[in-house]
């Protein structure tokens, strides 16, 4: 099979997401760095119309949105599967999935992590306390949430990890860096185990945010 090739930014954590997907399924891949200031250039915009990342390339098929990555490797390389077999299952799986997209990035990962993580390191910015305040309360609804979806479980959706976990635990590992992972992860010692599994995989120790800007230079 042809190699595969993930246009990203180093440190996004839904292009980490794609990057631990193959590096679970032992594919071959080509990381191609996207330089944040470039992804509304018309040569991004060509892979992605709405600038953003990642973007999959593989054997001449352009593949963009997270979730439908995810999906597309799980079909194409089918070993091991992360889809579940049963239908609850793998609804559980999409529900996770979709409050990964629609909760837990945005107005919570995209104002706590950037205020905190991502634009001191980047861009040498100072954090917005009073936009990380407002965010609180919808951080700490969607920590409860995952919380109990997870129950006692060991992963998201039973005994085995799934594309859920692939694609929040990247999320997950950036809040630990930031002062309000003692509020919204810590007091949750399921998601605190979780996370401790899923950081102890080869996949994950990988597709760091400094393993992946190695790559991003040896581009």
């Amino acid at each position: 099979m042809s190699e595969f090739i993930v246009h990203s930014i180093p440190g996004s954590p839904f292009g980490r997401a794609v990057l631990t997907t193959l590096e679970e399924k032992g594919a071959s891949y080509r990381f191609s760095p996207v330089a944040p200031g470039t992804l509304r250039s018309p040569e991004h915009l060509a892979g992605h119309p709405f600038g953003r990342v990642p973007v999959l390339e593989h054997d001449g098929f352009m593949l963009y949105e997270t979730q439908a990555i995810l999906r597309y490797l799980d079909r194409v390389l089918p070993a091991p599967a992360f889809t579940p077999a049963d239908p609850r299952r793998a609804a559980r799986m999409d529900q996770v999935m979709n409050v990964n997209d629609w909760y837990l990035f945005p107005g919570v990962a995209n104002v706590i992590v950037f205020h905190r993580v991502v634009g001191p390191r980047v861009m040498g910015l100072t954090p917005d306390e009073a936009a990380i305040e407002a965010a609180m309360p919808k951080a700490r609804a969607v920590f409860e949430e995952l919380a109990r979806l997870l129950g006692e479980q060991p992963y998201f959706t039973g005994e085995a990890i799934s594309l859920a976990d692939l694609l929040v635990a990247p999320q997950l590992a950036f809040f630990t860096q930031t002062p309000e992972w003692s509020a919204l992860g810590a007091p949750h010692k399921n998601l605190v185990a979780w996370l401790a599994r899923m950081e102890a995989r080869p996949s994950f120790g990988a597709t760091t945010w400094e393993r992946v800007s190695e790559m991003a230079q040896a581009a």
